[in-house]
């Protein structure tokens, strides 16, 4: 199986780690990851603001790049919701949208992407600690992924997830919600903040890096060490960890 990988303009900026994470662990379980380097925004920002031409032309430049992916794999389920939902709809009526709709069909967030076509039932991860999951609403709500990411947590051997109370909240960040709405997204995060520390977790577990931003941005004001990792991390850094200690035995 070959998939193509979708970085993302947050995770190739600021968290690149997230990208090798997840190109690691789709390698281990057998999948043929490339990046093509012609990627680039998916057009969210400018559709989310009115600007549909703007996106279009973003889209078609993703559409070109992924033509030839048996599979796109996103860490982010934002990003990939822009995809499967607003590119058929961007391009109806126009010569590009089948090419549109075929992206959009292809297109998988991480985490679903091990559950749904993987078919995954099993990991040799061990991350022995204390987490709680913070679900996006995008990932949740728009692409519809709620078990996958649950499922995939729990066969982290070790991983102990407490349930995140109010945990169907938004953080706040929303993109340009965030920068629209800067006192009312304030707000949001340090409810959402209240709710993290209240776990008492050592760990804080999303799907997207723009929430795991914000959070942890609030989370410095207030002091918290919680560690925020994006779940293709942590299941990197617990694969990593279980080849170690099956070499040391």
């Amino acid at each position: 199986m070959n998939a193509s990988l979708m970085i993302t303009c947050l995770c190739d900026a600021l968290y690149p780690n997230v990208g090798r994470s997840a190109s690691r662990v789709l390698q281990r379980l057998g999948v043929a990851v490339d990046f093509p380097k012609a990627q680039t925004c998916c057009g969210q920002p400018a559709f989310n603001s009115g600007y549909q031409d703007d996106a279009r032309q973003a889209a078609l430049a993703m559409i070109r790049a992924f033509r030839d992916s048996e599979y796109v794999v996103s860490v982010s389920g934002s990003c990939a919701g822009m995809i499967r939902h607003n590119y058929p709809a961007l391009f109806r009526g126009r010569p590009e949208e089948w090419e549109a709709r075929a992206l959009a069909a292809k297109t998988y967030e991480f985490s679903e992407f091990l559950i749904e076509v993987l078919r995954v039932e099993s990991l040799p991860v061990s991350f022995p600690t204390r987490a709680t999951f913070h679900n996006s609403c995008h990932t949740k709500r728009w692409l519809g992924v709620t078990d996958a990411p649950e499922k995939v947590l729990a066969l982290v051997s070790g991983l102990q997830v407490v349930p995140l109370p109010s945990a169907q909240d938004c953080c706040g960040f929303g993109g340009t919600f965030a920068v629209k709405m800067p006192h009312i997204s304030t707000e949001m995060v340090k409810e959402k903040v209240t709710h993290i520390l209240a776990t008492g977790a050592e760990v804080l577990v999303s799907l997207d890096m723009s929430c795991l931003m914000n959070i942890v941005g609030r989370l410095h004001r207030e002091q918290g060490t919680i560690r925020p990792l994006h779940i293709a991390e942590l299941l990197d850094e617990g694969w990593t960890s279980h080849e170690s200690a099956q070499r040391a035995a």
